[in-house]
């Protein structure tokens, strides 16, 4: 009997995590495919892990250039062992940490004559924001608008996360809108 896919994809992100305390086998990519085709699809995802509500690790793709199921092995054992901003995560963390999945829609270009335009078409809670500047870039996922509710509190924070100032958005940054399945 095939087990709902969001159930499966939980399932196979908490294995690839598990697998590195060798408490388990990481969930076959043929057994995910044989149930869901769509674990062959190229998608971008992000995985994000809490304890007590505050982040504990994050880590995933913009552009969807992975197989969904590379893409989440890879981003689950990056997110909560890689992340830079913090120490591996430890077996003894293991049941404190909650798992977050995201895929993410293809990106796409929002054009705006000014900034009051762009908030004109940003869906604040719905939106994940790219921003590129010069030659870098952040990203929020639409989550931390839960977090950040006002526009430009968002879009200032982005903007630090990606080193450059929110004055950037009256100098021609690039804003890409995206939206997420979470699980």
């Amino acid at each position: 009997m095939k087990q709902d896919i969001n159930i499966l994809i939980k399932e196979l992100v908490k294995s690839a995590i598990k697998n590195q305390f060798n408490l388990c086998s990481i969930i076959s990519k043929y057994e995910c495919v044989k149930q869901y085709p769509q674990f062959v699809l190229k998608k971008a995802t992000f995985i994000t892990l809490k304890q007590d509500g505050k982040l504990r690790g994050c880590i995933g793709s913009l552009v969807a250039h992975r197989e969904l199921y590379d893409d989440l092995v890879i981003n689950a054992k990056k997110s909560a062992f890689e992340d830079p901003r913090f120490k591996p995560l430890s077996i003894e963390e293991l049941d404190k940490t909650s798992i977050e999945i995201s895929i993410l829609s293809d990106a796409i270009l929002q054009e705006y004559s000014s900034v009051d335009d762009l908030k004109s078409k940003v869906k604040v809670g719905v939106d994940g924001i790219i921003l590129k500047y010069k030659d870098k870039q952040a990203t929020f996922l639409p989550q931390v608008w839960t977090d950040l509710p006002n526009f430009d509190d968002f879009f200032s924070n982005l903007s630090a996360k990606g080193g450059f100032d929110i004055s950037c958005l009256d100098d021609g940054a690039m804003v890409y809108k995206y939206q997420v399945q979470k699980i």
